[in-house]
């Protein structure tokens, strides 16, 4: 297996967010991404630093209007009198919007679908880091020998929609990806399909957001029921897909409190439908806020059992890109994705 990351997902690091009604501590914070990536390193393994990119794997996936308004929204933000350090929207978007807002509190507004996302100086730097490190862990696998890669991206991404920002993420990197392995796989005669298989506690409802309407891309979630857990609007069974992609949605929300024995055998069943599908790769969302002890889980998976989660994933025989997402409990992270690694590579040395 190969190890991507981009220093600069480092940067990004607002102070606070909007929750529940008080200003709170921001959970996603840069000592995440050091405890993963020094694990990486204690385990002999390189980290390599992705290409950039450019902008045409992002503007795949998201909206012209979005795209600037993530790059240019802080500097906008803090030029305007009596502004915060850190953007958060005081609107949202409106039943019946006639026009889109000129100004930045209204964008910001227009661009964000709760106020869990602040935007500072370095959000828009760290986020196309992350996105550009999923793109090379894509390109590693789906043109080279490499039969999985890991990419390890910070701010999250699996919230954010084609133009909205949510739930701490910016750029929706495992879309960027999925999307940028498709015109490989079909260069090389293949049939063009690739699975997402999210298990970050949290449905991903920007991921399927973006890929709703596709038969291409078969979207499995397993996460917290939404009727009880964020993200609330998104994420329940008869969510399946519309137009050509009915069908391609598959949401298997658990109950709160689900123990890892049902979590585990439900991402089974997930990959028995992905298998049915036959992809030529697939992309998982890998969440480690599925952990007992994580701050914002709220199921029971122990550090043990994420290497059970792995070795079930890599059992499918697929090429699989690991793109990180969740996971908020700093001191277990290093454990956990040590766990899961051991697993998942178990079973395909």
């Amino acid at each position: 297996m190969k190890f991507v990351h981009h220093p600069d997902a480092a940067l990004h690091h607002p102070a606070i967010y909007f929750n529940k009604g008080q200003l709170r501590a921001l959970p996603e914070k840069p000592e995440r991404v050091g405890a993963l990536a020094a694990l990486i390193e204690a385990r002999g393994e390189t980290l390599i630093r992705p290409d950039d990119n450019g902008s045409a794997p992002r503007a795949a996936v998201h909206s012209p209007a979005y795209l600037a308004f993530l790059e240019t929204a802080h500097a906008r933000w803090i030029a305007e009198p009596g502004m915060g350090d850190v953007v958060i929207p005081n609107v949202h978007r409106m039943q019946r919007v006639p026009s889109y807002p000129t100004s930045i509190v209204g964008q910001a507004g227009w661009h964000s679908f709760d106020t869990a996302c602040p935007i500072d100086a370095h959000t828009w730097t760290a986020t196309c880091a992350a996105a550009n490190a999923a793109v090379h862990a894509t390109k590693l696998v789906a043109t080279g020998d490499d039969r999985a890669a890991y990419a390890l991206c910070r701010p999250p991404g699996h919230h954010a929609t084609r133009d909205m920002a949510g739930g701490f993420c910016y750029l929706n990197h495992v879309a960027i990806a999925a999307e940028s392995a498709l015109p490989i796989l079909r260069a090389q005669g293949l049939a063009g399909r690739v699975a997402i298989l999210d298990v970050d506690v949290h449905h991903g409802n920007g991921t399927q957001d973006i890929f709703y309407e596709r038969d291409d891309v078969f979207f499995v979630s397993v996460h917290g029921d939404p009727a009880e857990f964020y993200p609330h609007m998104a994420g329940y069974a008869q969510e399946r897909g519309a137009g050509r992609g009915e069908g391609y949605t598959l949401n298997l929300p658990l109950p709160i409190g689900s123990d890892e024995a049902t979590v585990l055998a439900t991402i089974g069943r997930a990959l028995d439908d992905i298998a049915r599908f036959a992809p030529d790769m697939l992309f998982i969302s890998l969440g480690f806020d599925t952990f007992i002890n994580d701050p914002l889980a709220a199921f029971g998976v122990t550090t043990p059992g994420f290497k059970k989660m792995g070795a079930r994933i890599a059992a499918a025989g697929l090429p699989t890109v690991l793109v990180q997402e969740g996971g908020y409990a700093v001191d277990d992270l290093a454990a956990n994705l040590a766990s899961f690694l051991d697993g998942f590579e178990g079973v395909t040395a």
